[in-house]
């Protein structure tokens, strides 16, 4: 049972998460793989919208994308581009990708070989991983301006699309975790976080939501 207390609390981190940015056009959009297909048909309408020249999609596979994307997050997130008619030569993949920081680190490598000069990026994740994605790309990649976006949708709508109301709480409740620990480990830039949203965390970590916590406070980000 999910209380009216817990939706508040799951909706003011949510909140936090997304980080608000205007979007503007950028020297090329980056997409980080996922389960999230959405986060390819995002970059497909920024770089239609004329927000981006060129789309890197990055990401190998996980546990949670093994059988959905068996050629790996990336190379589906490419098909699908070229679905939606983005051209081919339009289209980079990163295919070995593993966590965020390899996903800033390899797409970053891929551009630098492919001549790419980069001077600003449009930062594609999904919805609750905006302000990680950002903090991560800030520590590893400092030289360039980073423009966070992702799907434009409420806590309401994601919960709809994944289908599972605890487990979309818990990976915001796991999120939230990595944003305060990975700092301190050298993994992303330090996010200062409101009272009221460590509040919220503390109070949906007491009601249960644990699963995406951090086993120990050492992994990789």
């Amino acid at each position: 049972m999910i209380s009216a207390q817990d939706w508040a609390d799951a909706r003011r981190i949510w909140s936090y998460h997304q980080m608000g940015h205007t979007l503007r056009p950028c020297s090329v959009a980056v997409g980080l793989g996922s389960h999230d297909l959405g986060v390819a048909d995002t970059a497909v309408d920024l770089y239609k919208r004329g927000m981006a020249p060129l789309l890197v999609f990055t990401g190998a596979t996980s546990p949670t994308t093994r059988d959905r994307m068996p050629r790996g997050e990336a190379v589906h997130y490419r098909e699908r581009a070229l679905e939606l008619g983005v051209p081919s030569a339009a289209v980079l993949v990163e295919p070995r990708a593993r966590n965020t920081g390899e996903n800033i680190r390899f797409s970053r490598d891929v551009l630098e070989e492919a001549g790419v000069e980069v001077s600003s990026v449009l930062l594609i994740s999904k919805p609750y991983e905006e302000r990680r994605a950002y903090a991560t790309a800030r520590k590893l990649w400092p030289e360039v301006e980073i423009v966070s976006a992702s799907t434009p949708m409420t806590l309401d709508e994601y919960v709809d699309s994944i289908g599972d109301a605890r487990l979309v709480i818990d990976m915001l409740v796991g999120a939230l975790q990595r944003l305060m620990v990975y700092p301190d480990q050298g993994f992303m830039i330090s996010q200062p976080v409101p009272a009221d949203v460590t509040e919220a965390y503390q109070r949906l970590r007491q009601a249960g939501f644990t699963s995406r916590l951090l086993a120990t406070e050492s992994p990789s980000a």
